[in-house]
């Protein structure tokens, strides 16, 4: 007879080597882990068309507005689609701009002399009703006549001797406008006048040079784009840029560093700020600094203009 002692114990052991290999059967549970999905990257940038331009002359435009043609050729050359128009034809015209866009979308710029610019704002006006955007305007002395810059316009560029009177338009931008907006006043350099403004060599460089960037500039944002409006000091050398962007002052940062460091002339920081050269500056304020959407090639600069007539007009 088989002792109960022994069965028990029996039992207990066979439960054991039992529960030893369910254990070793099985793993351990791990902790599940939490996976955080992630947005899929943007999509590459696709280079937009090239754009439409479309120039314009100011009343007498074969002979007082003939840097429109000179800019034209230039244009074309640099392989733009780019056409000289008076601005009696500014509303037929257009028409034919917005029709243009209908048919196939391409980034427009349109660039005037004297009443030529206050056409430029009026084709500006007509295409924000039909919801078409103006990637660039360029006003050289635009009429005083000329209105305020619409909201559909990108960028907005301003050329003009405040004291001239054939020209003169000091053109600002609408209420609630946030696209790049820039202003420079040439009244103070003697040799502009308003007959010879839009056939700077140089000033016609730059325009080619943003032309031609326009179609690589990849959408962005536009809510940091500070307008700048300068008196441009005589005889000084000008670079267009579009807009400003604020800078943070950091320990040790002065006005000459900041411009320094940014490729700037000293005296757009202080008309930018409204400061002194010299001003001294604290860590954490804000220094609006003038800007490209995308650095020129080369490093451009506004070469001194042909001699204008003994009295300006």
């Amino acid at each position: 007879m088989i002792d109960p002692r022994r069965l028990v114990a029996l039992a207990a052991v066979v439960l054991l080597a039992l529960s030893t290999g369910i254990a070793a059967a099985s793993p351990a549970k791990s902790k599940a882990t939490a996976v955080v999905p992630t947005a899929p990257p943007p999509p590459p940038f696709e280079p937009l068309p090239p754009p439409k331009i479309y120039l314009f002359r100011g009343a007498m435009g074969p002979i007082f507005s003939t840097g429109m043609d000179r800019l034209s050729e230039k244009l074309t050359q640099a392989g733009f689609s780019a056409d000289v128009y008076e601005f009696t034809l500014c509303r037929f015209i257009g028409n034919r701009v917005v029709a243009s866009y209908k048919e196939k979308a391409a980034p427009i710029v349109l660039i005037g002399h004297s009443m030529g610019g206050l056409c430029s704002i009026i084709i500006s006006e007509m295409a924000e009703k039909e919801n078409i955007p103006i990637s660039l305007v360029i006003a050289i002395d635009p009429a005083h006549a000329t209105g305020d810059v619409p909201l559909n316009v990108e960028r907005f560029i301003n050329i003009f001797l405040s004291d001239s009177v054939l020209g003169g338009g000091d053109v600002v931008a609408v209420p609630g406008f946030r696209g790049h907006y820039a202003s420079y006043d040439l009244k103070e350099n003697s040799r502009v006048s308003h007959i010879n403004i839009e056939k700077s060599d140089d000033i016609h460089r730059q325009i080619v040079e943003m032309v031609t960037q326009l179609p690589r500039i990849p959408p962005q944002t536009q809510s940091g784009a500070v307008p700048l409006r300068y008196l441009v000091p005589a005889d000084t050398l000008v670079e267009l840029w579009d807009s400003g962007v604020r800078v943070p002052v950091r320990p040790g940062d002065t006005m000459e560093s900041i411009a320094a460091a940014n490729r700037v002339p000293l005296w757009t920081l202080a008309q930018s700020n409204s400061l002194a050269e010299n001003a001294q500056l604290t860590p954490g304020q804000t220094i609006i600094v003038p800007r490209h959407l995308t650095p020129p090639e080369p490093a451009s600069a506004m070469a001194t203009p042909p001699p204008a007539p003994a009295k300006r007009k």
